[in-house]
């Protein structure tokens, strides 16, 4: 029986990749293998797939000395693009089980039972962790860790936010000082025979390109994979021998430092996360003694998002400290990411202005931070993140609607319907409510299909997430940001040829 405050280290992955899927009926075979060190010790993991996530960025950049609003900024006196790109690889079925056991299993109780031994460093880092909420009946999510930071700057009144970004910060890691930092936790000077199997795996990995694996006109082999489902097998390949002896590429990781020592590890695995804040304790600790303790700075941690709270007269001395010790541990603050804003009473009520490169201040400016825009009078939705939205509403509506026309031109047709109920489930106040929908499963079972009627929890919304926050935030000034959505969304499906919509 597995407890609610716990993490299931089981998960039935959904995604073919080079090993064969692991449904439920298999967990407890599973579990015997992930949980034997010596099995572990000798585990061959396989390539991991390689993606990557692209996200087009308008941003505040500066051009000859003039700031403005783009989607390309200058880097080095290079004018390069602002979107962001993500590099995700994720592992096959049982090598994520394995890094999914270690994690929640072995490493982290050793991992939280050493920050419990101090509070403030414990509170201050907040991303990947299980925390619960003061009434103990959910987890902390980042909509209460950006809560806690505004109640802070509330009670410091006047204090500036100094809010500063490590920069590729996963792909920079540095594998001895992993590998130092994991055996610490758990209480050696060196790391197990299956743990330091599984350090290998996550440093020294190697990983084939999704966009490789599409081998037909640019598309997956949509009849070989279906032929490998018919056999029992949601993989790429019939086995990896076949993966070998094709002409796919299999890459190795090849970032390296100064020194030509290979750093990095894969954004993705399911240990991922924890391995990076195993990684920044050292630097965790010392930031919690000197600055904390010492000078009564407030630090806050989210993965590789740093802020600290403190007076004016402390902004270049907080700053510098952070920035050589980030660098002690050989990671690099983004200088053209960091925000500095401060906070004072005018006018009787507490406003936010941005400190600028060259300490002058603009009046009005919030503090960015986990989505969430901060005035000290007022709390929004990040701008961005509501544009994102829209927008996305808007793509949805387009392509329904090329596949309307697309069916009138198949079925030859004169009027198409769009079917409204998922798109206002997704976008509207209507998908604000959680509910079971119905949802269905084909797997082939010695080669016969069997076809597994089930329901699927529908979570919510957009627009829940956005209500709770202004709920748990007690900012009702979020709700006011939304109040239009539905406007938007009827008109934007007013711009197209649908038979049951109303023009007028």
């Amino acid at each position: 029986m597995i407890n609610k405050k716990e993490k299931d280290w089981f998960k039935d992955r959904g995604y073919p990749h080079f090993s064969n899927k692991t449904p439920v009926s298999v967990r407890d075979k599973v579990e015997h293998y992930v949980s034997n060190p010596k099995k572990i010790a000798k585990h061959s993991f396989l390539p991991l797939i390689f993606k990557e996530i692209k996200q087009r960025r308008y941003k505040e950049s500066e051009f000859g000395g003039e700031l403005k609003q783009s989607h390309k900024k200058i880097k080095k006196g290079v004018i390069i693009s602002n979107t962001k790109i993500r590099e995700i690889l994720y592992a096959t079925h049982i090598d994520a089980h394995v890094y999914s056991y270690y994690t929640q299993k072995i490493i982290t109780p050793k991992y939280e039972s050493y920050l419990n031994k101090n509070k403030l460093l414990s509170d201050a880092i907040t991303a990947y962790r299980r925390i619960e909420t003061e009434d103990k009946v959910k987890f902390k999510n980042n909509v209460h860790f950006a809560k806690d930071v505004f109640d802070e700057i509330k009670k410091r009144q006047n204090c500036v936010a100094l809010v500063l970004d490590i920069e590729n910060f996963f792909p920079t890691l540095n594998h001895k000082k992993l590998k130092l930092a994991w055996a610490k936790i758990l209480g050696n000077k060196t790391l197990p025979k299956d743990h330091y199997n599984i350090f290998k795996a996550a440093t020294r990995f190697s990983y084939v390109k999704l966009d490789d694996l599409k081998t037909k006109n640019n598309h997956f082999d949509e009849k070989q994979l279906a032929i490998n489902k018919k056999n029992g097998k949601h993989t790429f390949f019939d086995n990896i021998k076949e993966l070998i002896d094709s002409d796919i590429i299999i890459h190795k990781n090849q970032k390296k430092n100064s020194d030509k020592k290979l750093i990095g590890i894969p954004q993705g695995l399911p240990i991922s996360a924890l391995l990076a804040n195993m990684y920044m304790l050292a630097f965790d600790e010392i930031v919690i003694n000197e600055l904390s303790v010492k000078h009564d700075v407030y630090y806050r941690r989210y993965s590789d998002d740093i802020v600290v709270l403190c007076k004016e007269n402390q902004i270049d001395f907080v700053e510098k400290f952070i920035i050589d010790e980030v660098a002690k541990i050989d990671l690099i603050i983004s200088e053209e990411k960091t925000e500095m804003t401060l906070f004072k009473t005018q006018n009787n009520r507490l406003q936010s202005f941005k400190i600028r490169k060259d300490k002058s201040i603009q009046e009005n400016v919030p503090l960015n931070y986990l989505g969430f825009e901060f005035y000290g009078y007022q709390t929004l939705i990040k701008s961005k993140n509501l544009a994102q939205f829209y927008r996305e509403m808007k793509q949805t509506v387009k392509r329904k609607h090329k596949r309307v026309e697309h069916i009138k031109e198949e079925k030859l047709l004169d009027e198409a319907p769009l079917f409204k109920r998922k798109l206002y489930r997704l976008y509207s106040f209507k998908g604000v409510k959680s509910r079971d929908l119905p949802a269905k499963r084909t797997d082939f079972v010695n080669g016969v299909a069997k076809t597994k009627y089930f329901d699927r929890k529908f979570r919510g919304n957009y627009l829940r997430y956005a209500y709770r926050a202004s709920d748990d935030l007690n900012a009702p000034e979020i709700k006011r940001q939304l109040r239009n959505h539905w406007k938007i969304l009827q008109k934007t499906i007013k711009k197209y040829e649908f038979s049951n919509v109303d023009k007028t």
